[in-house]
């Protein structure tokens, strides 16, 4: 089976889970009754939870590995990364501007659900059998709803997604932005950072919150002053672009420059998920790095998880967005060399102007083109009498070799895909999306070509540090499931699979990701709502805490 094949079936599949608009609305659905029903505590409790970060609460005696700050900044670390980045740029690649205002109304929704989560987890948590807390979804599950088997559902979905969400993708895209700039190989990169991924993890919860805590800040400086260089240089266009986010949102994103449009559901649904892959609300993996926090009262380290979502979602991703709109770059075709599994040969010749319909609605809606079968004929490189679709984009200048040189001869090619890949590479102007989009943005700022240097570096700090976290999240899983003593070999596997992924294709990787959220962000959304009540009845509990032990309230 070939990659396109295998990114086919799993977007069917994902197109099923994670990719559905059932998943999309209980996300959603989940976020908007915990906001109503504990009235709105993302705006009610927001100051309340900076002063929990900064230990005006913190008691002496509190159980647990790590401080308020420490378990923000690791889970923080466990969000903050590709997503931010990648997924902005991939988001927008999709679903036009108007998939950055569902991201954004993702996480202030998702703010309450992370409240929530987090509170509860932290609340039935334990202590494994080294003494270290170990919590997450997977012990209220079974310590108060009593459903064990939905407990080791979401543990095993959990290990799934280390993968999925927190090893697979975030090396991918370190490997595609360091090769894109450096020019460093992927498997360089792949086998560099597993052996320092392997050092850290092998610590424990405390030497990763160790470095967490020091990678985030450094990293968010760093990112942050080369985005705002790039919308500050483009100034002109930031009214713009906040117009072009509101302007379709309940239109769809009409079509602009090489951008072939997108319909209202497409950008709804692609701004959701994207803003779930970056700040993971209702996904349940934040909740296993909180529950590790020195915390006499659950309901305030559920105070230090509103502000997760904020911070990653509001704060970065909308920069992030606002520098890929302002620059100008997402409707732009740019030089890149093609992934086979993003791109379609069409048997006719094509144009925007002509077809521009017919394309919309092929990738919009599930309608049909006629795709080339048979042996194509290139000429120095050019291939006749087709059109090469790639990116959900009509390319130019299209060039395939061979070891190097411009490719002449026949080409095998069966349904709209290159039935051996390997032989070819086809490279041209095109739109591009994820990380490499960033960093073309990034260019058009203060620094001038250097600002793709900040996005690899600011990609590799973020991505790296969420793998960090991930294999804790996982590590937490195995031992529920099998006992601590197993965690080691989850470790092992877990830097395996991270020095695999850097070579392995991109949109697949995003594809597989898309999965494992879905299958562990399920059984957490039903646990939370089954204890709807016993939420509640915690913050009441929480507020005469505060009184008696602070003479404080909220």
């Amino acid at each position: 089976m070939d990659l396109a094949s295998l990114n086919d079936i799993l977007a069917t599949i994902d197109g099923y889970i994670g990719g559905s608009s059932w998943f999309v609305f209980a996300l959603l659905g989940s976020g908007i009754f915990f906001t109503v029903y504990l009235k709105f505590p993302q705006i009610r409790f927001f100051k309340h939870a900076i002063d929990v970060v900064r230990g005006k609460f913190d008691e002496e005696g509190a159980k647990g590995d790590t401080s308020h700050f420490q378990s923000l900044a690791t889970a923080l670390s466990g969000t903050v990364g590709t997503g931010n980045i990648a997924g902005v740029a991939f988001a927008i690649h999709l679903g036009g501007p108007a998939a950055l205002f569902w991201m954004l109304v993702t996480a202030a929704l998702g703010m309450t659900t992370k409240f929530v989560e987090v509170t509860l987890s932290h609340k039935y948590r334990e202590f494994a059998e080294d003494g270290t807390a170990s919590g997450g979804p997977m012990y209220y599950m079974k310590n108060k709803l009593n459903m064990k088997w939905m407990a080791a559902l979401f543990a095993v979905a959990a290990i799934i997604s280390s993968f999925g969400t927190g090893n697979m993708p975030q090396v991918n895209s370190i490997a595609a932005s360091l090769k894109a700039t450096f020019g460093i190989e992927e498997i360089i990169t792949g086998a560099v950072l597993s052996v320092l991924l392997g050092l850290i993890i092998l610590g424990g919860i405390k030497r990763i919150a160790a470095v967490t805590e020091k990678l985030v800040p450094m990293m968010a400086i760093i990112y942050v002053i080369g985005a705002l260089s790039v919308i500050v240089m483009n100034y002109e266009n930031i009214i713009p672009s906040f117009i072009s986010i509101f302007a379709d949102v309940f239109t769809g994103s009409s079509a602009a420059g090489g951008f072939l449009g997108a319909t209202i559901a497409y950008a709804f649904n692609r701004g959701v998920n994207r803003g779930l892959f970056s700040n993971e609300a209702g996904q349940g993996s934040a909740p296993i790095a909180h529950a590790a926090a020195k915390a006499e009262h659950p309901v305030s380290e559920g105070m230090v998880a509103i502000l997760e979502p904020f911070i990653d979602t509001i704060v970065i991703c909308s920069i992030t967005g606002l520098t890929l709109l302002s620059s100008g770059v997402w409707n732009e075709k740019h030089q890149n060399d093609f992934s086979y599994s993003d791109m379609v040969i069409a048997a006719d010749l094509l144009t925007e102007e002509a077809d521009g319909t017919a394309l919309f609605e092929y990738y919009n809606n599930g309608g049909e083109i006629a795709e080339f079968t048979g042996q194509l004929q290139v000429t120095d490189g050019t291939p006749e009498g087709v059109t090469i679709l790639h990116a959900r984009s009509i390319a130019e200048e299209v060039v395939i070799s061979n070891e190097g040189a411009p490719y002449t001869g026949t080409v095998a090619v069966e349904n709209g895909r290159v039935k051996d890949p390997s032989k070819y590479t086809f490279s041209g102007k095109s739109l591009v999306h994820s990380a490499p989009l960033t960093a073309i943005a990034f260019n058009k700022g203060l620094f001038g070509d250097f600002g793709q240097y900040i996005v690899a570096i600011g990609l590799l700090l973020f991505a790296f540090s969420t793998a960090i976290s991930w294999s804790y999240y996982g590590g937490r899983s195995v031992t529920y499931l099998f006992g601590v003593k197993y965690v080691n070999y989850y470790r092992i596997v877990y830097v395996l699979g991270f020095f695999l992924a850097a070579i392995i294709d991109t949109t697949i990787v995003w594809t597989f990701a898309g999965i494992a959220i879905a299958l562990m962000t399920l059984p957490n959304l039903i646990g939370i709502f089954l204890l709807r009540k016993d939420m509640k009845n915690s913050i009441e509990d929480y507020k005469k805490h505060l009184e008696k032990n602070f003479d404080a309230e909220i």
